[in-house]
């Protein structure tokens, strides 16, 4: 059984705890090649050596194997707390599908396996989750535990949100950044996906909301997620076209030829707006292009997780 099939018969994500596993699994085989050679079989039980460190507990033996410093975790060690907040909004659940393709994921779902690869990982290391899901409502909440009955919860909540109709939801990311902020008191490292694409809130409302997410210093990374595409290089055919706005239900009619050049050179400025500014507050910023695997993601997950800890 493969991914393809995993997804295709379920017309969603009924068995998304396997097909985060083979992510995982596809990935790890991929260290193999790349600066994490040697972290793939032990990565649950050590971490990199930090200079200044006590080599004390540095692991001898893999060094000799990999050339790298890892130091053992020992069970007594504070273990990671991670929250994962996923924009839920009518634009996260473009392109529309009838069913999931592992190879064509619209923006929602290609958030939901990604963030439950995270949790496959997390569950490895002994670590607590957390999970919000928000729209024009805060449509869902639990904190960091680690248990397997609450991994399995909140991967039927992710279930659910892929599967579920977003019908002109739109995105009241500003206000629900702040109340989740204010439910995670002890550090923590936050993910958030998110496509930036805000209901009427300026760039500073929505810059001091992810400020208050780096309160009691959390360590915040955002992932846009964009079908890069179709929404940054405007990558349609020049035949007729009707583009709604699937958040309000406006829409115009119009060839995309003719508005392409202005509408690319638009889209870069906000795009680059928002890295500039997540560079300011110390946000880590990295596009998610639906398009392209979760070694991105992962690969983040496994460096900031080392950072972090």
């Amino acid at each position: 059984m493969n991914l393809r099939d995993e997804v295709n018969k379920t017309s969603g994500f009924k068995n998304l705890e396997l097909l985060a596993k083979q992510v995982v699994e596809g990935f790890i085989a991929g260290m193999h090649k790349s600066p994490f050679h040697g972290f793939s079989a032990e990565f649950a039980e050590h971490k990199i050596y930090n200079r200044g460190e006590s080599t004390r507990h540095i692991d001898w033996k893999l060094f000799a194997k990999t050339d790298k410093l890892f130091t053992k975790r020992y069970d007594e060690e504070t273990n990671l707390r991670c929250h994962l907040i996923i924009d839920n909004s009518s634009s996260m659940h473009y392109p529309e599908f009838k069913e999931f393709n592992i190879d064509s994921l619209n923006k929602i779902g290609f958030s939901a396996l990604a963030a439950a690869s995270i949790m496959h990982i997390l569950k490895k290391q002994r670590d607590a989750v957390g999970l919000s899901i928000y729209s024009n409502t805060y449509d869902y909440y639990s904190p960091e535990k680690g248990s397997e009955r609450h991994h399995r919860m909140l991967l039927d909540q992710l279930s659910k949100m892929v599967v579920s109709k977003s019908v002109q939801k739109t995105t009241n990311t500003y206000e629900y950044l702040h109340q989740i902020a204010e439910k995670i008191h002890r550090r923590s490292l936050i993910f958030l996906f998110t496509d930036m694409f805000q209901d009427g809130i300026d760039d500073v409302k929505l810059f001091d909301a992810l400020r208050h997410l780096k309160y009691n210093k959390h360590e915040v990374v955002l992932f846009h997620v964009m079908d890069k595409e179709k929404e940054f290089n405007f990558d349609f055919d020049n035949a007729p076209k009707r583009f709604v706005d699937v958040e309000t239900g406006e829409y115009i009619d119009l060839y995309a030829e003719n508005i392409k050049e202005n509408y690319e050179k638009a889209v870069a400025r906000y795009f680059n707006n928002i890295k500039l500014k997540c560079g300011q507050y110390q946000i880590k910023y990295f596009e998610a292009d639906i398009n392209e695997s979760f070694n991105k993601v992962l690969t983040t997950y496994m460096l900031e997780r080392q950072k972090f800890v």
